[in-house]
C-alpha cells in the first residue's frame, strides 16, 4: 500500500457563497474531529458546507451544520449528519479568534473541506458581512472578466 503524501490536498466541498456574502480578513487551517466512517464519507465527496458556521464555546471551536452524509456501505453507526464537530486547534489560535469575533461585525466562516496527506482539514474564514452594494460591484466585475475573456476567445 502507497505511503499517503504529506504535501498532497485533495478538496472534498467549497463554500462558494462565502466569498461572495463575506469579506476574507484571514485564514486558520483547522482539523477535523471525525468517526471512522465520516472520514470515508468525505473521501467520496458526500461533504455539504451550505449553512454550515463556526462557533467558539467554552474555550472549544466548533462547526455547526457541517453536513456529511452516511458513508455507503456502512449499515452500523446511525451518526447524525448535521452533528456539530470539534475543530482541532491550538489554545492560542481559538482565544484569538475568539477575541476577533467579539468585534463587531465579524465571523468564523468554514471555506472547505481537504484531505491534506491522511487528515481531514476545514479551512476557516475571519470574515466580515458584505453588504449589498459590496455583493453588486462582485457581481459587476465578475462579468466584466467574462466579457474580457470571451473576447479574447475570439480575437484568437
Amino acid at each position: 500500500m502507497p505511503a499517503h503524501d504529506p504535501q498532497a490536498v485533495r478538496t472534498v466541498c467549497v463554500n462558494r457563497k462565502a466569498r461572495f456574502d463575506y469579506e476574507i480578513l484571514d485564514h486558520v487551517e483547522a482539523g477535523l474531529v471525525l468517526a471512522g466512517s465520516e472520514v470515508k464519507a468525505l473521501r467520496e465527496g458526500k461533504g455539504n458546507l451550505v449553512d454550515a458556521y463556526v462557533m467558539v464555546r467554552d474555550g472549544r471551536a466548533q462547526v455547526l451544520n457541517l453536513e456529511i452524509s452516511r458513508y455507503t456501505h456502512d449499515h452500523v453507526s446511525a451518526l447524525a449528519p448535521r452533528r456539530v464537530r470539534s475543530l482541532l486547534l491550538h489554545e492560542r489560535e481559538i482565544r484569538r479568534l475568539e477575541a476577533r469575533v467579539r468585534e463587531k461585525g465579524l465571523t468564523l466562516v468554514p471555506l472547505s473541506v481537504y484531505f491534506k496527506g491522511p487528515w481531514a482539514k476545514l479551512e476557516v474564514a475571519l470574515a466580515r458581512g458584505k453588504r449589498k452594494s459590496d455583493k453588486r460591484e462582485t457581481i459587476r466585475r465578475r462579468e466584466d472578466q467574462r466579457e474580457m475573456d470571451r473576447l479574447r476567445r475570439h480575437r484568437r
